[in-house]
C-alpha cells in the first residue's frame, strides 16, 4: 500500500467527489493537505458548497492520476482535526496563508482510507491492487474481472 500512499503524496491535487445537497454527484479539484498513515487531511471554507455537502453526507471519493497510474480512495469526512494539526496544515500551505489571514477561518477535516485502488496501466497486463479497511488486506486483483 505504500506505493499508493507515495503516489498520493507526490500528486496531492485530486478530483474530489461528494454527494451534492440535491443528491447528485459533485466533483471538483481539491488538494490533500497532509497524509498521516492511512489518514488524509483537507481544508475548506465553511461558506463553500463542499462544506455544506459534507455536513449532510460525509462520503468522499478522490482520484489522483498521472502517467498511466491512478489511485482512487474512498472514506468519510470527519471534522475533528486537532488544533495543532490545523495550524500545521495552514502554516505549511502558502495558498491558504494568502487567502485566509488566520488558520481558524477554515474548516479542517480528515478522511481515513476505507477503500483504495491502485491501478497501473503501464505493464501488460495492467496492475490493480485493492485495499479494504474492513479486511485490512492490500491485494492484487485481476484488472479484467467482472
Amino acid at each position: 500500500m505504500q506505493e499508493a500512499l507515495d503516489f498520493l503524496n507526490a500528486h496531492r491535487n485530486v478530483a474530489f467527489a461528494t454527494i451534492g445537497t440535491n443528491g447528485r454527484p459533485m466533483l471538483r479539484i481539491f488538494q490533500i493537505m497532509k497524509i498521516d498513515g492511512h489518514t488524509l487531511y483537507f481544508a475548506t471554507n465553511i461558506r463553500k458548497n463542499v462544506y455544506q455537502e459534507l455536513q449532510v453526507n460525509p462520503a468522499i471519493e478522490i482520484l489522483a492520476y498521472r502517467d498511466n497510474i491512478s489511485v482512487r480512495v474512498s472514506g468519510d469526512a470527519v471534522f475533528d482535526v486537532p488544533g495543532a494539526v490545523q495550524k500545521e496544515i495552514y502554516d505549511t500551505n502558502p495558498v491558504l496563508q494568502r487567502l485566509y489571514p488566520d488558520y481558524r477561518e477554515l474548516a479542517y477535516f480528515s478522511m481515513e482510507i476505507e477503500r483504495l485502488d491502485y491501478y497501473d496501466l503501464t505493464p501488460t497486463p495492467p496492475i490493480l491492487r485493492h485495499y479494504d479497511k474492513a479486511s485490512g488486506q492490500y491485494m492484487d486483483l485481476d484488472p479484467f474481472r467482472k
